[in-house]
């Protein structure tokens, strides 16, 4: 059995002492294909050098709601500096995708325009490359959708990762054409409604993440988390779905190959 973790951070400085060693542990476990996230320029960068060393991972490059330039007036030209350098990231032979990018007012309320216009430019750049964007949103899915159905909708579409347990977004999000990646939150024993929004997700449009080091799954909650964990995840949506685990590993690892890889 092989399992595609849709997204992590390898980057992370949670993993400066020990990658390569936690990384040869992921693969002996069976993840075999995995997906680095950057979320600001710097992060990005890391990402990439990351995928350039290990043939089964693939990076994706932008400038998250929590990363972006600080406001003021100057804001919009340092934001179109970092855009520029992503751009040239982008181009690269193992990124797959721009993200993570999206809106996030649960830990920013006071940057709104900021964050909206961060995100519109980003998928207008996906747009330019033919790339898919890998969303990020918390609080603010209203906005995010809005932003989706305007007239710079993504080309490509993409995911909405660790997607909040909200069925008017998966719905919405579906409706777009979005695939949607659940993380560790899903096994969680205060999680009531996760049986409802993986029963809502058609099974050509699921992913699975761990969003290492971050979200470990139960019964891993608490511990810095890896990629090995992911099994935890696919074990959960199998068993709502009422299939085996086998399958939903195959069926998230051809998702996450299309969606990135084709």
């Amino acid at each position: 059995m092989e399992l595609f973790d849709s997204h992590a951070h390898y980057n992370d400085e949670k993993f400066n002492e020990d990658r390569e060693e936690i990384l040869q542990k992921v693969y002996d476990e069976g993840v075999t294909k995995l997906v680095c996230a950057g979320y600001s320029l710097s992060s990005s960068k890391d990402a990439i050098e990351i995928a350039n060393i290990h043939k089964n991972i693939y990076a994706i490059v932008g400038i998250s709601p929590n990363d972006i330039p600080e406001q003021g007036e100057a804001y919009e030209v340092v934001l179109n500096n970092q855009l520029e350098q992503i751009q040239e990231l982008a181009k690269q032979e193992k990124v797959v995708a721009i993200g993570e990018i999206g809106l996030d007012y649960y830990w920013n309320k006071e940057n709104k325009e900021e964050q909206k216009l961060a995100f519109q430019k980003q998928i207008k750049l996906a747009n330019r490359l033919n790339l898919p964007i890998v969303i990020h949103t918390r609080e603010a899915i209203y906005d995010t959708l809005e932003i989706l159905k305007s007239e710079i909708t993504p080309v490509k579409k993409g995911v909405f990762h660790c997607c909040p347990l909200n069925l008017d977004l998966i719905r919405e999000g579906i409706k777009l054409g979005f695939y949607i990646s659940f993380a560790g939150p899903v096994t969680f024993k205060n999680s009531k409604s996760a049986e409802d929004v993986i029963n809502a997700v058609p099974l050509d449009r699921i992913l699975i993440e761990t969003d290492s080091p971050y979200l470990a799954p139960e019964p891993k909650r608490g511990t810095r988390n890896d990629s090995r964990n992911v099994k935890y995840i696919a074990e959960k949506i199998a068993k709502i779905k009422g299939i085996s685990l086998e399958e939903i590993a195959k069926i998230t690892y051809d998702n996450a190959e299309r969606i990135f890889l084709k």
